[in-house]
């Protein structure tokens, strides 16, 4: 498999193998709670106290959660790889860069990041939002809100992602459902640019049709894989 410019995108399978409870479970409800009720900004301008209390106990519990094989074969793929690379991720957790993984980019925020929406700065965030803490910024108390890409609202890094798509020669998606747009089109972008595109999954995605390949099984076994016949065909070369 010939490669030089590559894009990945994780999802919610990744880190659903370290323990990570994927976003919405088959009663539809995410962690006991319904999507509306704490991942809208209508949610958290009617109940605020609820939403941070939800990714209050979120962002707590990171720290019993460890980056598995599939984050720990990315990131040594980011390290080794001398060519161009860009791992996007659909998740708010905080295992990629654990493991060690470098060229990475959030699309819907962070769980250790909060966003002040008075002065509009983003800071690093460990501990809980609920109570109304000060801004590290600019000092405003009860202003600060989890630094997450809610329902209606824009994900980031969108222009730096399609310019990268554009330019990429192989395109990976790994552990998403390819349910949720944008995310779930970046296979059309990639083919578009003639990239080979491969998906990794448990079961095959709504999307699963508009990928070259299909590998089928648990992340934490096939990334590695991949990874190991990227970097062994790059040395070849």
């Amino acid at each position: 498999m010939k490669a030089e410019r590559i894009v990945i995108l994780t999802g919610a399978g990744v880190s659903a193998e370290s323990g990570v409870p994927t976003f919405r479970g088959p009663d539809g409800l995410w962690e006991g709670h319904r999507v509306e009720d704490v991942a809208t900004p209508e949610a958290f301008a009617a109940r605020p106290g609820v939403v941070q209390a939800f990714y209050d106990a979120r962002r707590a519990r990171l720290a019993e959660v460890a980056p598995n094989a599939a984050h720990d074969a990315l990131a040594r793929l980011d390290r080794e790889w001398p060519g161009e690379f860009l791992l996007v991720t659909q998740n708010v957790d905080d295992l990629h860069e654990r493991a060690g993984s470098r060229r990475l980019l959030h699309m819907h925020g962070e769980l250790k990041s909060a966003w002040c929406l008075a002065c509009g700065a983003r800071s690093p965030w460990e501990g809980p939002l609920a109570g109304g803490p000060a801004c590290p910024a600019c000092g405003a108390k009860g202003r600060m809100r989890p630094d997450i890409v809610w329902f209606g609202e824009i994900p980031y890094h969108l222009d730096a992602i399609d310019q990268a798509l554009a330019a990429c020669d192989l395109f990976v998606a790994i552990g998403t459902s390819g349910l949720v747009y944008p995310a779930a089109g970046f296979v059309e972008t990639a083919r578009f640019a003639g990239a080979y595109c491969i998906e990794i999954n448990l079961e095959p995605s709504d999307m699963a049709s508009r990928f070259h390949e299909q590998r089928t099984g648990p992340a934490g076994r096939l990334v590695p894989e991949l990874v190991e016949a990227l970097l062994s065909a790059r040395a070849a070369a």
